[in-house]
């Protein structure tokens, strides 16, 4: 509890920076060497409030480093009924209630997806990456059910296509489904978005149709709601026209961007992912369950149980005595999957739809704010003049040695070593914490990105006047 209290407390540090090898040497007592004999309660308690003093309150209202942050304590409640409970979500018999919990919260996300009700299916998964790994999993067996006895030898060289500013674990569920990455056709964004036209060369899915002449066959598009930096939407309708011309599986990937779907005021921005195959949702971004709570949504029922059921008899019987369509561990890749539903139903009983609404608003204010802010200050330059569509705002400080010099090289070199320069400062003073990268031909620029609905304006202030203190010498 004095650790939440402080996470919540605007003077106290974000983190206690400490490089790998001191952390390893141990400090003022902490050791993370394992004993062989058992060592002291009033050890352990200390063991346990170092952990807490050297690790990251990414709960803290200036963190800004992830989409994933904040502390909300309904959340963490359930977070700790969770492993109390210590169970497991692959059988009704061991894990009814969470179960249950499990296909009223993935009914309502279809819900609000604009899925039917005789359409939909899904799980949670461990993070949005393994969502995404699921889509393509489970649209390739919708076109070739014989992988998975046969494996990839039995079918044609397939090709997906994502946008360049699509999230990396699209090109690395390629590779660990057998696919490559090589078949990943990376489509090229004009600014920050994709041209929908650029996907298809010609011809119909199952007819002679070959991707830029390279006998690949096209068969998936992954669209992207909320990209990873810029935080873009994909125009859903546009691509979903093709994927429909083309009998083409759409996934939409909304781990960010999902949370909008919350909120009256900015759901359109996702019009169009209702014709969506499957979408990625990650409540544990911006809605701000605690980590991890990631849905995989699959429109097509019974899919994913088809794809992945193995029917292990120590486990799945089909002579017990209750419906065993609640059995739905065969539906995953994995065995033993930890109960990640419990706290989000528990948040939306505690909030409501509304609530989670107006949560989601208040964090695209705040980007609104900062935007706002960066427009009015000479010693800031914004990556985008428009406004943004989601939380993320990125932006170039420039220190008063670059104000004014001219475009070019020289001036790129320079600045794109401003950004590393000032997180490094950052992470040993403690105060704030906001991510950086290049991107295409911009170079290192920062990334603000707001999920904690515990941010205010000051805070907003606070980050810019910082990073002028940190970089005003370079």
């Amino acid at each position: 509890m004095d650790y939440i209290f402080k996470s919540n407390e605007r003077s106290s540090k974000i983190l206690d920076f400490h490089h790998p090898h001191q952390l390893k040497e141990g400090l003022e007592g902490f050791s993370l060497d394992l004993p062989d004999h058992p060592e002291p309660l009033e050890q352990i308690l200390v063991d346990c409030r170092d952990t807490l003093k050297y690790g990251v309150k990414t709960g803290h209202p200036r963190f800004f480093n992830q989409l994933s942050s904040g502390l909300d304590l309904v959340g963490l409640a359930g977070q700790w009924l969770t492993s109390t409970a210590n169970t497991n979500m692959f059988t009704y018999e061991v894990s009814p209630v969470f179960l249950l919990m499990e296909e009223v919260l993935l009914k309502k996300m279809q819900s609000i997806v604009g899925w039917c009700e005789e359409e939909g299916d899904g799980i949670f998964c461990p993070g949005g990456a393994v969502s995404n790994l699921y889509s393509l999993l489970v649209a390739r067996y919708d076109f070739y059910p014989e992988v998975k006895t046969k494996g990839m030898c039995a079918l044609p060289r397939l090709a997906l296509f994502t946008s360049e500013h699509s999230h990396y674990s699209v090109r690395k569920a390629a590779a660990v489904l057998g696919m490559g990455s090589d078949s990943v056709q990376v489509v090229p964004c004009d600014e920050r978005y994709p041209s929908p036209e650029g996907l298809f060369v010609r011809g119909q899915r199952g007819s002679t149709k070959e991707q830029k002449g390279n006998g690949l066959v096209p068969f998936y598009v992954n669209a992207t709601a909320g990209t990873t930096v810029y935080g873009a939407f994909d125009p859903l309708t546009a691509i979903a026209d093709v994927c429909d011309r083309h009998k083409l599986w759409l996934h939409v990937d909304a781990a960010w961007g999902g949370g909008l779907l919350m909120s009256r005021r900015h759901q359109g921005k996702l019009q169009g992912i209702e014709r969506a195959s499957s979408v990625t949702w990650n409540p544990h971004k911006l809605m701000g369950a605690p980590l991890q709570c990631s849905a995989i949504l699959i429109k097509k029922r019974g899919l994913l149980q088809e794809c992945n059921q193995l029917c292990a008899e120590y486990l799945f019987q089909s002579d017990k005595h209750y419906d065993i369509s609640y059995d739905t561990g065969d539906k995953t890749i994995q065995c033993g999957r930890h109960v990640d539903v419990f706290k989000l139903w528990l948040m939306w009983k505690a909030k409501g739809s509304e609530g989670f609404g107006s949560q989601v608003n208040k964090c695209l204010e705040n980007a609104e704010y900062l935007f706002k802010q960066l427009q009015r200050r000479a010693d800031f330059k914004l990556v985008f003049e428009s406004k943004p569509e989601h939380s993320n705002v990125c932006f170039w400080y420039l220190p008063p040695s670059l104000r004014g010099l001219p475009p070019g090289p020289d001036t790129n070199r320079r600045l794109h070593e401003v950004a590393p320069q000032i997180k490094a400062k950052m992470m040993e003073e403690g105060t704030t914490l906001i991510g950086y990268q290049p991107l295409g031909s911009n170079v290192n620029f920062f990334r603000c990105v707001f999920s904690n609905p515990a941010t205010q304006h000051e805070d907003v202030d606070f980050l810019l006047e910082e990073i002028a203190r940190l970089g005003s010498n370079l």
